[in-house]
């Protein structure tokens, strides 16, 4: 567990933001599970789901979620995790585990939303695809789920001619050869270069066993979501919209910014525990939010929603409302930088992944993804608890961190 006292000074640059702009206390990750699910909801507001060519397929029996504990054990799970089972067919409840979740639900009013006969990715598997496109390898023993073919935001503001891209640290070349960290790959690669040359080393030809390296480290696959999709990499003009971080900064410099974008940064900056730490990822907000200022035109029209994929383990006490099946998860921390943000604003109203997805659709006037999609859900009511919404289940568009009548 970690614990951070503003008032001693720890986390400045959050506590000033929250100070300067509106801070939701009532957003949540949107699957209760890791960052690959939740960032695969971020993208649709939907789950991955094992298919073979598109159609529903049943995964490797060592790839299905038990959460049985095994024999002479504390309560570990028959098959769970990053390699063993992470597929759930919720609609059948002769699964383990599946009955008491179902039966829970229907005791609150509640549907699964779970399609007969589809086993969905509830935590962590490797995306299908590489950062090039080129399609990964699927087997009993690779722990990497398929192709999706779920309907993206990407795909959505692209047919109602909105300009977009996913920005994830990493994914080009020059996010991996211009970080601090591709010489020290590069000596621990290649010994013959000396660690003392930096520079030289990033004007040498690449060494692709360096590269490939330090690229593992740096990109964050689980972050990339819209390589996910086979819409988005089998389609040349969608993904042409995926690029890396430099790009990213390189839009701005050439005021070609698109005007929906999404920016994940590299993995030892991400704040995740274990290998990333929240003073890094602070920097790399702040240096973003000051490069957006320094273009007045593009200050003035844009807002900046800072979050998480998830809670990453930590435990939390706020409400979590049963929208389905598969969550909602633990609260998040969520940030609205804006001219219109209210300033020094607390917003309770309850909001998760998806309401990213339903301010871009409130704002350009698009329809849900999809029938099933969790963008469905009307926005909150508000009733005598101001973080449990009268009308569950529901969710909001993250309207109410801002006043568009006037400019801060």
């Amino acid at each position: 567990m970690g614990f951070y006292n503003m008032t001693q000074g720890d986390a400045p640059v959050f506590n000033q933001l929250a100070k300067d702009y509106a801070l939701s206390d009532n957003y949540h990750q949107a699957i209760m599970g890791g960052p690959g699910p939740n960032f695969f909801a971020l993208a649709s507001a939907d789950m991955a789901v094992y298919n073979k060519n598109g159609v529903l397929a049943i995964p490797p029996e060592n790839q299905i979620e038990n959460p049985d504990p095994k024999p002479g054990t504390n309560n570990i799970y028959k098959h769970d995790g990053y390699d063993s089972g992470s597929y759930v067919n919720c609609s059948d409840v002769s699964q383990p585990g599946v009955p008491d979740i179902v039966n829970f639900l229907k005791t609150r009013g509640r549907v699964s939303h779970c399609e007969k006969g589809a086993y969905y990715l509830v935590n962590n598997y490797d995306s299908p695809y590489k950062p090039d496109g080129t399609a990964k390898t699927l087997g009993v023993n690779r722990f990497v789920y398929p192709p999706q073919q779920r309907p993206t935001i990407g795909e959505a503001v692209s047919a109602k001619g909105v300009t977009w891209k996913w920005y994830t640290a990493g994914r080009d070349s020059a996010d991996v050869l211009n970080d601090d960290l591709y010489p020290i790959v590069h000596n621990l690669v290649d010994t013959q270069v000396p660690f003392s040359m930096p520079e030289s080393l990033r004007n040498k030809t690449v060494n692709a066993k360096t590269f490939s390296l330090a690229q593992s480290i740096a990109y964050n696959s689980l972050g990339d979501p819209m390589n996910a999709s086979s819409n988005i990499v089998k389609s040349p003009f969608l993904r042409s919209h995926l690029k890396g971080l430099e790009t990213f900064f390189t839009d701005i410099e050439n005021n070609t910014l698109p005007a929906v974008s999404f920016v994940v940064p590299k993995a030892p900056v991400s704040d995740h525990p274990g290998y990333s730490i929240p003073a890094r990822y602070e920097l790399f907000i702040s240096n973003l939010i000051k490069t957006v200022q320094t273009n007045a035109d593009l200050w003035a029209n844009t807002p900046i929603i800072v979050t998480s994929s998830e809670g990453k383990g930590y435990f939390d006490s706020g409400y979590i409302q049963n929208l389905d099946f598969f969550g909602d998860g633990p609260r998040i921390p969520l940030l609205v930088v804006s001219p219109y943000a209210k300033k020094g604003y607390v917003d309770h109203t309850y909001n998760d992944h998806a309401s990213i997805l339903k301010f871009i659709e409130y704002n350009w006037g698009l329809k849900p993804l999809s029938p099933r999609s969790r963008d469905n859900l009307p926005n909150p009511i508000d009733g005598k608890n101001p973080y449990r919404p009268e009308n569950q289940p529901a969710i909001g568009d993250l309207t109410t961190l801002f006043d568009f009548s006037v400019k801060h």
